[in-house]
């Protein structure tokens, strides 16, 4: 397939049949999301729940609250009046279903810096507002939490800053090239988080202008109704809040990167796994030292410390997971877990899947 260059903020660039599409709209000064979606049903049902979900956002994110009834809904361009009947717009389908194909938040944890093998998959569809709330949560469940204590205060911290990796996953569905059937992915590696949007910078933006705090809307309706829900506040300004978080916790800074037809951010862990690997492994000696006063049976065998080392350094980490991370087979992680469970260093928290494990520091 040929695909035509074209010229983009002053350079010249390969088009892709989506970008394309992208221009000409633009030149009609067109939002894809407010047009209106053919066959897609209006129900008192869906427009209700949207209405009370952005209501229940505003509360949550602080701001007045006010009543919010589908006129609401017409005066944004989320819903449209013709000859006295409701139309529903791309916007409405996208924060009401999962209609489209493509809207969609693919999410995976990879052993290692590269995809050769992961660790955890899920995909999250539905209105994307949810989808944004499913994949934040993801990604703290797939990267350590910490604690200090200030005086008698107990404080848990993620090591990645929470609000960084919620303006990266809203930045991505709000500025997304929605004509771009492809998916946001969100992916979590040993050494960084990256989330990739479909679409390259919008309407002859440059990077320069991204890093300086310039914003082009792109998906008016969609960017419309996450500035109602709090979920975006100045425009231009989530780079910035992404850069601040970083610094604040002292991370690298993060990378941002454009591609003709995406748009990917970096989050750099601070410490790699394998460090974290190193400190689990001389916490687990310091066990195996304080346990030569205890009888022989509760003594740690070698595969059992390898377990603890994983737990220590991913609590929410599965049987699968374990396995897959070790090379063993799925019989061999629950004959050990069952062994730490007996000798009573190990218990589980929660659910198979949303639980945690404890590593006990005092047994019976």
């Amino acid at each position: 397939m040929l695909y035509l260059p074209v010229e983009l903020a002053g350079t010249s660039r390969q088009a892709f049949p989506e970008k394309i599409k992208e221009l000409e709209m633009e030149g009609a000064r067109i939002s894809w999301d407010e047009l209106t979606c053919v066959g897609y049903p209006v129900s008192e049902e869906a427009t209700e729940k949207l209405c009370q979900d952005i209501e229940k956002f505003r509360k949550k994110a602080g701001m007045s609250e006010h009543s919010v009834k589908k006129e609401q809904l017409i005066n944004w361009k989320i819903l449209k009046q013709s000859e006295g009947q409701l139309l529903a717009t791309n916007a409405y389908a996208l924060l009401t279903s999962d209609y489209f194909s493509f809207s969609k938040t693919q999410c995976a944890v990879f052993k290692g810096t590269d995809r050769a093998m992961f660790l955890d998959k899920r995909e999250f569809t539905g209105p994307i507002y949810t989808q944004i709330e499913e994949a934040v949560d993801f990604v703290l469940r797939n990267i350590r939490l910490g604690a200090t204590i200030d005086g008698l205060v107990r404080k848990e911290k993620y090591e990645l800053p929470p609000e960084a990796i919620r303006e990266m996953i809203i930045n991505a569905h709000c500025h997304r090239n929605l004509l771009d059937e492809s998916c946001i992915q969100v992916a979590v590696y040993d050494d960084r988080l990256e989330v990739t949007s479909p679409g390259g910078l919008y309407n002859g933006l440059t990077y320069e202008e991204v890093m300086n705090g310039h914003s082009k809307i792109r998906n008016k309706g969609i960017a419309n109704i996450f500035s109602q829900m709090g979920l975006v506040e100045a425009w231009g300004s989530g780079i910035k809040r992404i850069l601040n978080a970083a610094e604040e916790y002292g991370l690298p800074k993060p990378r941002f990167q454009e591609f003709d037809n995406m748009f990917r951010v970096e989050l750099f862990r601070v410490n790699p796994i394998t460090d974290q690997a190193n400190q689990a492994t001389n916490q687990a000696n310091q066990d195996l030292e304080r346990l030569d006063q205890v009888e022989d049976e509760n003594v740690l065998s070698e595969k059992e410390i390898e377990i603890l080392n994983l737990v220590r350094m991913q609590p929410s980490i599965t049987q699968k997971e374990m396995a897959n991370a070790l090379d063993w087979n799925l019989a061999s992680v629950k004959y050990y877990i069952t062994k730490l469970k007996e000798k009573n260093y190990l218990k589980r928290q929660g659910s198979s899947q949303k639980g945690k494990w404890v590593i006990l520091t005092k047994r019976d």
